[in-house]
């Protein structure tokens, strides 16, 4: 009896939970998320069964048309922008400028299509309770989802004709067309008028656990050439062979990888190949090369690549790798070549952390954890990084799963759902926030 007694107390004068902080408005779009999830799991399904590998246009586009007809009914002037001179088959950007908003202009950022073109074994959405598994489900299927699942919240709560909304869903995230400032040209603009930019790829996630993601590295690749002088074996190291082109691009990637050490930079070296002749294919995929144990190696090609956090980052190990190219072996010739288009790095703002402080109020008021940051240096490159340099941006706010990129590839369904209230939430709050000048 005395511990019934002290349970009553207990639950009377503890603290209310968190989720009472919601506003009416709030409860009613969490509420909404929760109602229409099987709504939201068919639409996924949907989304997974359209194979859009980058390279398939008709279906990236076939995509397209499935999400157009999820955002033109709430009210979205969507508009398809055809990208066939980059080989790549468009975007998605929709728009949503009501006369009466005043808060922050928001840019939502994902993408259509997938890294698993139609030859890929991998082409079919399977649930299993809670689990899913498909061809780009959580990459970034589960993304676009999550944005429908919370616009619609949104629009059922009336909060949407109060938001300023611009949405961009590229049709090449994972095989970028080229040139790619005519890929990004669309979503570039768009970060240029937006107040704050929330991007729904894959949500990180270790155990338990939920993290934000204020921060992504940039990738940039990079192709290394080195040449010697050919001759008989027996005359390598001397005054007229020299030491060869293998010997000097195992000095330059040595050096790399002793004197370049720091946090959060990574410079890969994905393919290499030496001989006499040694020549790389036109894509930058494959080096063929010959040569025998006698013959001092006339040429050698590498092609890898370069992450880093910051602009400044980036400069200085551009400007080190060059340094150690320079310094050649006898008898050696190098040459370090930057591809012009990369993504670039979305650094940790004060302004991105702002965001995620924002969503941690959220996550308090859903009585849900609070989401420390992401280490950048488990992320890999995105869209948000083409309009950090203009706009505050939140990243990672898709689905939960695993196995991206791969056979196998699933998410966590009741993420789905939890994505869509934090997002719908975090969307109507960042809506009556004053807009920048």
């Amino acid at each position: 009896m005395k511990s019934f007694v002290l349970l009553v107390f207990l639950l009377l004068f503890l603290p209310a939970p968190a989720a009472a902080e919601l506003r009416t408005d709030e409860r009613r779009m969490a509420q909404a998320v929760e109602q229409e999830r099987e709504r939201s799991i068919a639409l996924l399904q949907r989304l997974v069964d359209q194979n859009s590998g980058t390279l398939n246009l008709e279906g990236v586009e076939a995509v397209g048309t499935m999400v157009r007809a999820e955002l033109e009914p709430l009210g979205f002037d969507v508009r398809w922008i055809d990208m066939r001179e980059t080989g790549r088959a468009g975007h998605i950007v929709a728009t949503r400028r009501p006369a009466g908003a005043s808060g922050k202009r928001l840019l939502l950022i994902g993408h259509l299509d997938t890294v698993f073109e139609p030859d890929s074994p991998f082409q079919a959405f399977v649930r299993d309770g809670a689990r899913a598994t498909g061809p780009g489900i959580g990459d970034d299927k589960g993304g676009i989802v999550v944005i429908i699942a919370a616009l619609r919240a949104m629009r059922d709560a009336g909060i949407l004709d109060g938001a300023d909304i611009t949405i961009v869903l590229t049709g090449d995230e994972e095989r970028p067309g080229a040139p790619l400032a005519a890929a990004r040209r669309d979503l570039v603009e768009a970060g240029r008028r937006a107040d704050a930019a929330l991007e729904f790829e894959n949500l990180a996630r270790e155990g338990e656990r939920d993290y934000g993601t204020v921060a992504r590295r940039s990738s940039t690749s990079w192709t290394l050439r080195t040449s010697g002088r050919t001759g008989h074996s027996s005359g390598v190291f001397g005054e007229n062979l020299g030491f060869g082109a293998i010997y000097e691009m195992a000095r330059i990637l040595d050096r790399f990888r002793r004197e370049l050490a720091e946090p959060n930079l990574t410079y890969n070296v994905g393919v290499i190949g030496g001989g006499t002749p040694a020549e790389m294919d036109e894509q930058g995929l494959r080096i063929a090369a010959a040569g025998k144990t006698n013959i001092v190696a006339e040429t050698a090609i590498a092609r890898g690549d370069l992450r880093s956090l910051t602009a400044d980052q980036d400069r200085r190990a551009r400007e080190r790798m060059q340094a150690i190219v320079v310094e050649h072996l006898p008898g050696t010739e190098a040459e370090l070549v930057f591809a012009e288009d990369g993504y670039p790095p979305m650094a940790p703002t004060e302004g991105n952390r702002r965001l995620l402080a924002t969503l941690n109020a959220v996550n308090r008021d859903l009585g849900l954890p609070e989401m420390p940051e992401y280490d950048p240096a488990r992320r890999g490159a995105a869209d948000s990084s083409f309009v950090a340099a203009s706009t505050d941006v939140l990243a990672g706010l898709g689905t939960a799963g695993g196995g991206a990129h791969a056979p196998g590839e699933w998410i966590d369904l009741d993420s789905l759902v939890r994505q869509a209230q934090r997002a719908a939430i975090l969307m109507t709050r960042l809506s009556r926030e004053p807009r920048g000048e």
